[in-house]
Order: structure tokens, then C-alpha cells, then sequence
């Protein structure tokens, strides 16, 4: 009995096969492991402060500062190691072991911080989280895109996106409550609980493209498929060449009138073939810069308007992320566990993402105006954050009503901007297969994406807590609506294509 797929392609196939490589299976692993990971950064938020003062010895007045220069270190590194990692895991052959090395750092950056007495210590943590995140986000998308068809990409993808709101909204509740009532080490002990069934899923996962030569074809991917068609048709050219030498074996009675045009068409026909190989060989070999395919990328206006919307947001959650907990306090007087529960109204709407991926996956000409239209959507709402204004049961119910209707509009336009950009990759492929080199750059469009999410996280405190302190809580709610509702504009116009282009072969061929 043989638990892992070996490399010499005659072993019997590894236990339970087609559970460990099926298409459910895979979407989960790669969904709770952006989870983990997004979930362990915020768990240790709440944590923070009173480490910093208790542990490591700051002072009191130094806790802010440094709690936000951890926060932004973290967005540091994600927003330097994802193009980097998506570049590298498109040239590594498995997603496997990219997803391995993210949870090794996962794993170190949880231990330095549950050890660290020394600022020092608590740097190299938030940089090898922000460095885990960049490998998971980029390769976790790229293996879904490897794994499911076009036609279900947009629900596996809406999948991803409810894992990753609920980590980033679940991770400081989670947080604050067992620090409150646990202490310290507790919060770390569920931080490693979960980094252990990571590891688990990781281990029995086996990508589709290895199980591809055990499962019968209705299962294997559509990569699975590829690889399998081109070995029959390399399978049937061979064996078609000695039925082709015995057909005129038996034309050797009429010689003059079969082997001058044989002779001449065979001639034509190794030439080219000699020539495709060689161009083949060549291009396959030989990959783009990473700098090249990176522009290649970003001379795509759908691309660079599916960055901003992402950027968008991202900028927009990390907003609230950063002024909703102090505005809770200041207004109605909650407490930690409150400040963190405020944020469950926000995050309840994203468990329809899979529902909104379906729709795109259904009608896929509708991404643009779903998209667009959640970005209209967001501007009432985020307008009638300022009739909160005062500590009663009525405004309370208000601001919980304005958020989880925050939360469905965002839930609407995550999807569409993760479908969209393997679209672009698989429409600049179709058009030039050796544009990117061998490997493609699926990974790589995530990977800049997952920049484009660190760059938000970055600017978006710094942006809603700058105004909040300099102008109110009003002058922050009316500005945050004006760019998401300015944003839409340009989402509308180029999302899937060009809105006043012929809307021919817009979208590329199913990868089957």
C-alpha cells in the first residue's frame, strides 16, 4: 500500500486516490489554508499591545507606535514576496512544495512571536508571516485554476474569498476573546492547533496532474485532459506511421503515380515539423524575464483595473479594520470582546461568495456589471455610517444593518476580480502559448493581485485613521464612499473587456 504517487510511473496507485485528489478535496485544502493563514495574523492583533508592554518591555507610550509597525511590516513583506513567489511557483513543476515552504514560514513566524521577548524578534515574525501569506495567496489560487474547469472557477475562487474575509475579520475576535479569557499562550496554542491540521491537509493532498494517470478521464482535470490528449495524439502518430508504410508497401504496384507527390508532401511536412520542434524546444526552454512577464501582465488595461478593484477592496476593509474598534469604544463603550463581535455583521454576508462564483461561472458576460455594481452599491452605505452618531440601542442596530449590507456588496465583487484574472492569463496564452514561458504566469497574476491586497492593507489604516482623527468620523465615511464609488466607474468599462467593443472572443476557450 502506497501512500504517495512515486516518480518512476509503475508503482500501484497511493490510498484513496481519487478522495485525496478530487476536486472537493483540493478546493478545502487550499481554502483552509488561506484561512490559517490570514487567521493567524489577526489572532495575535488583540495580543499586541500588552505583549509588547509585559514581554518584551516598551513602554506605553511606544505600543502604538510599534503595534502599527508590525502591521506594516506584515504588509511589507506580503506586498515584496508575492510577485516573487508566484513567479517562482510557476517555474517549479508542483504547487506542492510551494505550499509547503509558505507553511514552514507560517510555523516559524508563529513560534518567534510566541517566544519573542525582543522587538527584534517580533520584526522577523511579521515579516515571515507577510512572506507565507504572499506563497499561499499566489500558489493556493494557481493549483485552484490548475485543479477545477473554467466553467467552476468563479465558484471555487468565491470559496477562496469567504476563507480569507473570515480570517481577516474572524482572526482579532478569535483573538481577544481567548486572550481575555485564556491568557497568553492559549491564543498560541490554537495558532499551532491549526498550523498542525494544516499540515495534515497539505501532506494528504495529491495534485490532479500526478493522480491523472490512475483516475479514469471523466475525472482528471482539465490540465489532467491536456496532457492526456497529447499523449494519445503523440501515441496515435507513431502508431499511425507503420499502417502509413504498409498503405504504400501495397501502392507499390502504381510507384508513378504515388511517389513523386509522397516524396514531396513527406519532405514538406518533416520540414515543418523539424522547424515546430525546434521553435517548440527553444521557447519552452527558455522563459521570459521575470521583469517581461510581469509587463506583459500589466499592459493588459483589464488586468491594471482588476489590480485597482482589488486594491480597492482591500483598502476598504483594512479601513474598518483600523477605526471601527476605537469608534465602538469612543461611542457606545465597548469593550475588547465587543470591538471584535462588531465586525461578525460584516463578515456573515461573505459565506455567499461560492454563491456569487456560481453566478459569475453561469453568466460569465454579467462579471463586469456585478462587479460595478457592487462598487455603486457600497457608496449609500458607506454615507450612512455618519448618522451614527450616539450611544443608543437604535444606532447600534443601524451601524450592525449598515455593515452586514457593507459586507454583502463586497461579497459581490470578490469574485469577479479573482476569476478575471486568470481570464487574462488564459486570453494572453491563447492568442501567444509561449508568451510566458513554460510554467504560464497563473500563478504570477496572483501573486501581483496579492500585492495589489498588500498595498491596500497598507494605505487603508493610514488613510481612514489619518481623516478620523483630522476631520471625524463623517468626513472618513463620505471620502471612503467617494473611492469606492469613483472606482467603479472604470470597473465598469474594462472588466471582461473593452464596454463599447465588439464582444467577440471576449472570453478565452475553456482550458478542456
Amino acid at each position: 500500500m502506497r501512500l504517495w504517487p512515486s516518480g518512476d510511473g509503475t508503482s500501484e496507485p497511493p490510498v484513496f486516490l481519487e478522495w485525496r485528489s478530487s476536486k472537493s478535496f483540493i478546493i478545502f485544502v487550499v481554502v483552509f489554508a488561506v484561512f490559517t493563514d490570514i487567521l493567524l495574523y489577526g489572532l495575535i492583533v488583540p495580543v499586541t499591545p500588552t505583549a509588547l508592554h509585559e514581554r518584551v518591555g516598551l513602554s506605553e507610550d511606544n505600543e502604538q507606535s510599534w503595534t502599527s509597525i508590525l502591521l506594516a511590516l506584515y504588509g511589507a513583506a506580503l506586498l515584496a514576496f508575492s510577485p516573487i513567489a508566484g513567479y517562482i511557483a510557476d517555474r517549479i513543476e508542483s504547487r506542492w512544495w510551494p505550499l509547503i515552504i509558505g507553511l514552514i514560514a507560517l510555523g516559524a513566524a508563529t513560534a518567534l512571536l510566541c517566544v519573542g521577548t525582543h522587538i527584534g524578534l517580533w520584526i522577523a515574525g511579521r515579516l515571515f508571516q507577510g512572506a507565507s501569506a504572499a506563497v499561499v495567496w499566489a500558489v493556493g489560487c494557481a493549483l485552484l485554476v490548475d485543479t477545477v474547469g473554467k466553467d467552476e472557477l468563479g465558484q471555487a475562487l468565491g470559496y477562496i474569498g469567504m476563507g480569507m474575509t473570515l480570517g481577516v475579520m474572524g482572526g482579532p475576535l478569535l483573538g481577544g476573546v481567548i486572550y481575555e479569557h485564556g491568557g497568553y499562550y492559549a491564543v498560541f496554542a490554537l495558532a499551532f492547533a491549526l498550523i498542525g491540521l494544516d499540515i495534515l491537509f497539505r501532506i494528504i493532498m495529491i495534485e490532479k496532474k500526478y493522480a491523472a494517470k490512475w483516475l479514469p478521464p471523466a475525472e482528471v482535470s482539465s490540465d489532467g485532459e491536456n496532457l492526456n490528449n497529447e499523449a494519445a495524439s503523440q501515441g496515435t502518430t507513431e502508431s499511425a506511421g507503420p499502417s502509413t508504410r504498409k498503405s504504400d508497401h501495397n501502392r507499390e504496384g502504381h510507384p508513378q503515380a504515388v511517389a513523386p507527390a509522397l516524396s514531396e508532401s513527406s519532405q514538406i511536412i518533416e520540414k515543418s515539423n523539424d522547424q515546430g520542434l525546434n521553435k517548440c524546444n527553444h521557447s519552452t526552454t527558455t522563459g521570459p524575464h521575470p521583469a517581461r512577464a510581469i509587463l506583459t501582465l500589466l499592459a493588459s488595461h483589464r488586468m491594471l483595473v482588476t489590480i485597482w478593484a482589488y486594491f480597492i477592496l482591500s483598502l476598504a476593509l483594512t479601513s474598518l479594520d483600523s477605526v471601527l474598534p476605537l469608534y465602538v469604544q469612543d461611542t457606545f463603550h465597548w469593550g475588547q470582546t465587543g470591538q471584535g463581535l462588531i465586525f461578525v455583521p460584516l463578515s456573515i454576508p461573505h459565506l455567499i461568495d461560492p454563491i456569487v462564483g456560481f453566478l459569475n461561472d453561469k453568466f460569465p458576460n454579467a462579471r463586469r456589471y456585478l462587479a460595478a455594481g457592487a462598487l455603486f452599491a457600497t457608496v449609500p452605505v458607506i454615507v450612512c455610517f455618519r448618522f451614527v452618531t450616539e450611544d443608543s440601542m437604535r444606532q447600534k442596530v443601524l451601524l450592525c444593518a449598515l455593515l452586514a449590507l457593507l459586507g454583502a456588496c463586497l461579497a459581490f465583487l470578490m469574485p469577479p476580480i479573482l476569476v478575471e484574472a486568470s481570464y487574462v492569463v488564459q486570453e494572453k496564452e491563447e492568442k501567444n502559448p509561449n508568451i510566458f514561458g513554460k510554467g504560464g504566469a497563473m500563478a504570477l497574476s496572483y501573486g501581483i493581485l496579492n500585492a495589489a491586497f498588500a498595498a491596500g492593507s497598507i494605505v487603508g489604516p493610514f488613510f481612514a485613521g489619518f481623516i478620523r482623527e483630522s476631520a471625524g468620523w463623517a468626513t472618513m465615511s463620505w471620502a471612503l464612499a467617494l473611492l469606492t464609488g469613483v472606482s467603479a466607474v472604470p470597473v465598469l468599462l474594462f472588466l471582461g473587456g473593452f464596454f463599447f467593443k465588439s464582444q467577440k472572443n471576449v472570453e478565452p476557450r475553456s482550458a478542456a
